[in-house]
């Protein structure tokens, strides 16, 4: 079964659900802010002819202020419908919600209505989840709460249009074939998403022959591929492989902090490999932090930019960043409203038509180097998804923290570990 490339089998569908919503006006506002929709074939729904048989198809979330509209399959759990528990409750939170803005609370009632709405949206969401039962092909059942323990199911669950298909097709006794998914405003196919539905899948999915996420395969890979550089009773240095999170994320995913169980001091980019430090309770992390702040650490990294550069050169840059607000994670060269950034910089090498670089980066803003890389430089780092032109067949971001100089908060002992990047042969 396909879900994470675009089976050819889906188009046909794909072309009359989009034919389908761009004829209603009501939908109209959703559609071109972008609303996912999705397709589901099975076995025998596809004819040889022109004419696709019956398909699938769901919608995520809600279309048009409505959880179910014709043409579509219904929601896991209707709120609308069924929730009228749900809806009181919501209202009786932004009552409070009401109260507490107009200024009118005492302290004391402060105090205690802040108290009552955590207490009544706890509630509420896990009396949400727990009716969010969804099966798999062999009828088994489980509700998101005990799907995602022991953590709370992110925002969302279950609302997207790819367990809204299976359930709807395993209520129907069909085998599906492949699950297609679309944004509505660029027309771009996305596999499903990580954070919610990945956990959810994981269970109806069991008992198909589905394809692998290759998300995951590379995720896995990261996660297998972290080695520890240093520990002590106090604190550890890992070597972070590209593609690892440093710390939680949106994404239900696993972190080096929650694969570590220690505690971030600083951080990576996820597409980022190299040094990192962590701390393992919250007074070395304070101590550690604050060297990072008052800059008495010393960071340098490696990387491999898209063209050549004369071996040697080397200078400052100095371009002050701010978030690119419309286009995040993005960030933007700003001379006015960004914050300064200064990266150092020395050109050793030129391989395959690329230049090795060395950075030594005396800030620490947001994509610091890509950023200083691409528009200080005018030559990205290799397989910069944000700031390059392309990526090559290695796909992984060409930037890794190689060396890190710090004072143990505990002993005040100097320490400094080196790492060296994978595209690096190991030095006599």
């Amino acid at each position: 079964m396909k879900l994470y490339s675009l089976d050819e089998r889906c188009v046909p569908a794909i072309k009359r659900v989009r034919e389908y919503y761009l004829s209603v006006p009501e939908w109209r506002k959703d559609v071109e802010e972008g609303k996912m929709f999705g397709v589901l074939i099975y076995e025998d729904s596809v004819s040889s002819g022109e004419e696709p048989l019956p398909f699938l198809a769901a919608f995520s979330g809600t279309l048009g202020g409505k959880t179910c509209q014709p043409g579509f399959v219904p929601p896991v759990f209707d709120i609308q419908g069924e929730g009228r528990y749900f809806l009181e409750e919501e209202a009786e939170i932004s009552a409070i919600n009401r109260y507490l803005d107009s200024g009118q609370a005492t302290p004391r009632e402060v105090c205690d209505l802040k108290h009552e709405r955590k207490e009544r949206s706890r509630a509420l969401q896990r009396w949400l989840f727990a009716r969010y039962s969804v099966s798999n092909i062999s009828g088994e059942k489980s509700s998101l709460l005990d799907i995602f323990a022991p953590a709370v199911p992110p925002g969302g669950a279950g609302d997207c249009c790819a367990p809204k298909l299976l359930q709807e097709a395993f209520r129907l006794g069909l085998r599906p074939i492949a699950i297609a998914e679309w944004n509505s405003a660029n027309e771009h196919f996305c596999p499903p998403c990580i954070s919610r539905c990945r956990p959810i899948l994981a269970h109806m999915l069991r008992g198909l022959n589905a394809e692998q996420d290759p998300r995951m395969v590379d995720y896995e890979r990261a996660v297998n591929n972290l080695q520890v550089i240093y520990e002590d009773e106090h604190l550890m240095l890992v070597n972070k492989p590209s593609g690892l999170l440093s710390v939680p994320g949106k994404e239900y995913l696993p972190s080096v902090e929650s694969i570590t169980q220690c505690l971030s001091v600083h951080r990576l980019d996820q597409d980022t490999s190299g040094i990192l430090l962590l701390a393992k309770n919250q007074e070395v992390q304070k101590l550690l932090r604050a060297q990072f702040e008052q800059r008495l650490t010393q960071k340098q990294y490696e990387a491999i930019l898209e063209g050549e550069m004369p071996i040697g050169q080397e200078g400052e840059l100095t371009l002050p960043l701010r978030p690119d607000i419309d286009n995040r994670p993005k960030q933007v060269v700003d001379h006015v409203n960004g914050k300064s950034a200064l990266t150092k910089y020395r050109v050793t090498d030129n391989r395959d038509g690329h230049a090795h670089v060395i950075l030594w980066p005396h800030t620490g803003r947001t994509h610091q180097l890509r950023v200083h890389m691409a528009q200080g430089l005018l030559n990205p780092i290799l397989n910069d998804r944000l700031y390059g032109n392309g990526v090559t067949a290695s796909g992984r971001l060409m930037l890794h923290a190689s060396m890190l100089s710090f004072t143990h908060p505990i002993t005040l002992e100097p320490m400094t570990f080196t790492c060296t990047p994978e595209w690096i042969e190991p030095r006599d």
